[in-house]
């Protein structure tokens, strides 16, 4: 049962964007341009403002014509909040129980108090010409020597100018780098280009001597602007890491965007950023702010906790489990950023007391209460309430069975394994997953003990296994080939997509295109490879065409630009159209790869599909059907066998 509540409050949206200008000259003109196009997809009563940085920081004053002013902040030097706010002339003088007020929204002629936030119909001339006009940061760097870029302290700068502006009001701090912060308060990596940035290897041998101060450094920040309700986007596009381990907290904990990419003048990034400001039927964007979200529960349940782009509201409750899983110890949460597939999974615990057991036949009912702040500022409420029927785990086991929901209990499970990955070691994490599944199969299980052979699944459980498989060999949790930065990126998304956009991410979907019928799914395994086959996989973050061996020789010597050959040319069409089709709607956009047997990029479908058939049991199979692949990884079959060997066991 759901039921809505809205009113209005006059508060603006608020976009600070906070820009890097250590960039390369193409690079920076090509996000100088994309964030022009920007202003004219904002609303006209929103607020904008703009910060500069490289070895210093720079914010700008908008509210002057003709004459470009800014203040200018040293990149070393770590500022407090209300240093922040005087230096900028942001509080209020007057009596002395007056000293260092900040500037309330409601206070009479604001926009003339902050001349860093300005009506977007004010100064939208103004802010692109001066845009237009940014330069390189002109401090020269020399041989050998990364730029000197002042990350940490232009952030720190934007949240102390919405604190001390507009705190508790919709606002998003829009980050733009190219590279790692390389001095000052949150300094990931020194200056030296002889010194790379952090690795897996050098977490991994207490060897990143920056790592756990710049992290320290981030999240406190994070924690700042979460109490305002202020979200912090990244838009990282280099070609090496940019610090985003360090940074992640930063989105993480405000529902913030992360995008990542190798360059500002790429599709992937300029479409991305285009999406943002998308909007909806009746023109308000894709986008709401301020969001709690409290859980209330009838007396049998208790709630564990919350995994999402969310913080923490410290509310304790009779409600509240000492359980924890994922972010507990509370029954509400701060959501600072919305959007519609915005998802969180919520947790929680049968509470069987002995005074007062579990009513067999009654039911067990959920509410949520969420409230946000629209877009078109309105200020809504939606309450979910849900009841169940409640089973008796020994008598009515098949009741649980069939009511089981192995795709939502795979996507859960595997947002506990993300989380507990971010802080425990990855073998760690894989055998608690192993030790999970191998219970539920003892538990659902019909076998005879010790009699692999006699294991068997009801329908409703069958596939949960192969998710886990899947799972155990993806990004989220195998950091092998991946940098920090890339991992902290994969799993940023997986925490916040809704089931079926999570599911393509643990188990990615292909679809085989071929002469003998229209395009089908087809099983995510190397004997799907075939000469004769164009295969499509998605795994939410790229989109990989792989033309089959004989196709690909086929495309090579041109059949397709011949008239006989119309039939061709349309099967080479087929999954163009269909990726398109993809690349029109996904946030953030994926990275296209059209690849073909033997070619470099052919890497990513074969790290992905199940290695049934290997170099090492190639000629074991009679005939040669599909790709082997170069692996010692076990497949499928052999991952099943083991688990089943294990929940039969007496022993176990």
């Amino acid at each position: 049962m759901k039921t809505s509540l809205l009113w209005t409050l006059k508060s603006p949206l608020i976009f600070l964007y906070v820009v890097d200008t250590c960039l390369e000259e193409e690079d920076l003109q090509a996000l100088k341009e994309s964030l022009q196009m920007s202003l004219s997809l904002l609303p006209p009563n929103a607020l904008v403002g703009l910060i500069t940085f490289g070895r210093m920081v720079q914010v700008h004053e908008l509210s002057c014509e003709g004459i470009a002013k800014s203040y200018v902040f040293r990149g070393t030097k770590d500022l407090s909040s209300k240093q922040i706010q005087e230096m900028l002339g942001l509080t209020k003088p007057g009596a002395p129980a007056q000293q260092g007020r900040p500037v309330a929204p409601q206070d009479a002629n604001i926009w003339l108090v902050c001349r860093f936030l300005q009506p977007v119909h004010r100064v939208d001339m103004n802010l692109t010409d001066l845009l237009g006009e940014l330069q390189r940061d002109p401090w020269p760097v020399p041989q050998g020597k990364r730029p000197l870029r002042s990350t940490g302290v232009a952030l720190s700068v934007a949240v102390g100018l919405l604190e001390g502006t507009f705190p508790n009001t919709g606002a998003r701090v829009m980050l733009f780098i190219g590279g790692p912060p390389t001095q000052g308060p949150g300094m990931v990596v020194g200056d030296e280009l002889k010194t790379p940035i952090r690795s897996w290897h050098d977490i991994q041998k207490d060897n990143a001597r920056h790592l756990k101060k710049a992290t320290k450094y981030y999240e406190a920040m994070a924690n700042r602007s979460a109490v305002n309700g202020h979200s912090i986007d990244i838009y990282a596009c280099a070609l090496d890491q940019t610090g985003l381990l360090e940074m992640k907290c930063l989105s993480n904990l405000t529902g913030g965007h992360i995008v990542m990419g190798d360059s500002f003048n790429t599709s992937l990034f300029k479409q991305t950023f285009q999406r943002v400001f998308s909007k909806d039927y009746n023109g308000d964007f894709r986008m709401a702010f301020g969001g709690v979200m409290e859980v209330k529960t009838s007396r049998e349940l208790k709630v564990c906790g919350a995994i999402g782009p969310c913080v923490s509201l410290n509310s304790k409750g009779s409600c509240v489990s000492e359980n924890e899983m994922g972010i507990g110890g509370t029954s509400q949460w701060k959501i600072c950023s919305l959007n519609p597939s915005t998802t969180l999974g919520v947790y929680f615990e049968v509470v069987n007391q002995h005074n007062a057991p579990v009513p067999q036949g009654g039911r067990g009912a959920v509410q949520f209460v969420t409230q946000y702040q629209h877009s078109n500022t309105q200020r809504r409420i939606r309450v979910t309430t849900i009841a169940r029927n409640w089973a008796d785990a020994q008598s009515q086991i098949q009741h649980i069975e069939t009511s089981f929901d192995q795709e939502a209990a795979a996507v859960l499970m595997a947002r506990l394994g993300v989380f507990r990955a971010e802080s425990e070691e990855g073998p760690d994490v894989l055998r608690w997953l192993d030790r999970q599944l191998i219970r539920l199969c003892q538990k659902f299980g019909q076998f005879n003990k010790d009699d692999p052979t006699s294991f068997k699944l009801s329908e409703s459980l069958s596939l949960y296994p192969q998710f886990m498989f899947h799972l155990r060999r993806s990004p989220f949790l195998q950091v092998f080939n991946n940098s920090p930065d890339e991992s902290s990126y994969y799993r940023h998304h997986f925490v916040r997509q809704d089931l079926t956009q999570s599911l393509i991410m643990i188990q990615p979907i292909l679809y085989s295109y071929s002469f003998y019928g229209p395009p089908e799914p087809v099983l995510l395994d190397s004997s799907s490879i075939l000469p004769d086959r164009i295969l499509l996989m998605d795994t939410f973050f790229q989109l990989v065409i792989y033309h089959g061996e004989t196709i690909a020789q086929w495309r090579k010597a041109g059949y397709q630009e011949m008239a006989e050959y119309e039939n061709f040319k349309q099967l080479l069409q087929a999954p163009l159209d269909d990726a398109q089709e993809i690349l029109q709607t996904r946030f953030p956009m994926p990275r296209y790869i059209d690849t073909e047997h033997g070619g470099s990029q052919a890497r990513f479908l074969l790290s992905k599909v199940n290695p049934s058939q290997t170099h090492n049991n190639l000629y074991a199979w009679g005939q040669e059907t599909g790709a082997p692949i170069l692996t010692d990884d076990v497949s499928l079959q052999v991952f099943m066998d083991h688990l089943k060997k294990l929940a039969v066991s007496s022993s176990a």
